[in-house]
């Protein structure tokens, strides 16, 4: 329906100008407003958070690869570290994402709201992850990927609220950690895609422009709209003062938990 393609080219462009002006993936913003616009198309509520995490996946495969190649761009990523960390991420979304189709709506929705919540909460407090004086060895970075992994893809997000406290942890500066967390999204939206694909093949029940669990129409109005908004609010970003924008946002998640946890 028309109304709906609108609702979900103001999704894209709000996630997409959230994305350009905090840094963060969309996921959190995508998966509960297209919780609430399935619902009120009468999709049948045991596939609704299923279809909201496998559409929010597959647009930040998109959205990933974008920020990636800017962060490449000034160098900023660290491969080999994304290198290191990729093994235990594509095992771990994969997992992630068949584990997520096998649980009902009705857990996965307070899950994905608990998290949420801890995130916002996160935010407005403003605390900050410490360096510590830590490396990164192969098996610290398999388990390590394989809990980001597995995380990001049972909420439908691209694991930068994961990933950037990890990295930082283990001595990277911030800026690097940020540029390494966009390159790692890949592969996480790529194996959470694709494992709710496999899981929701031929589903009954599905809307007709789904492949698997990923609404196709949804998909495609995203992707472009938050293409075009990221660039808006990255430049936002230099007029508002970082304290103001994480309050906001905080706050705006928390009322998002809430919907989803009492809603």
């Amino acid at each position: 329906m028309p109304s709906d393609v609108l609702l979900y080219l103001l999704t894209g462009s709000f996630a997409g100008f959230i994305a350009g002006l905090l840094g963060v993936g969309g996921g959190l913003i995508i998966v509960p407003i297209l919780y609430f616009i399935f619902a009120s198309q009468g999709i049948d509520q045991a596939h609704l958070m299923h279809m909201a995490l496998a559409t929010s996946l597959a647009t930040i495969i998109v959205t990933s690869i974008s920020s990636s190649l800017a962060h490449h761009r000034k160098h900023a990523v660290l491969w080999s570290i994304v290198f290191l960390l990729a093994p235990g991420i594509c095992i771990g979304a994969w997992t992630g994402g068949i584990l997520a189709a096998s649980l009902n709506t009705g857990i996965l929705k307070p899950v994905f709201g608990c998290f949420e919540l801890l995130v916002a909460l996160h935010l407005l407090s403003n605390t900050r992850t410490r360096e510590h004086e830590l490396s990164i060895n192969p098996v610290k970075a398999t388990i390590g990927g394989l809990i980001i992994g597995n995380i990001s893809a049972i909420v439908g997000i691209g694991g930068g609220t994961l990933t950037v406290p990890f990295l930082h942890w283990h001595k990277i500066n911030i800026r690097n950690a940020i540029a390494s967390s966009a390159a790692c999204g890949l592969p996480i939206a790529v194996f959470g895609t694709a494992s709710f694909i496999y899981a929701g093949w031929g589903i009954n029940g599905l809307p007709e422009h789904n492949l698997g669990y990923v609404n196709l129409t949804a998909f495609f109005s995203i992707i472009i709209t938050s293409f075009l908004f990221a660039p808006l609010g990255a430049k936002a970003t230099h007029m508002i003062p970082e304290r103001n924008l994480k309050l906001g946002f905080g706050v705006f998640l928390l009322l998002l938990s809430a919907k989803m946890l009492l809603g």
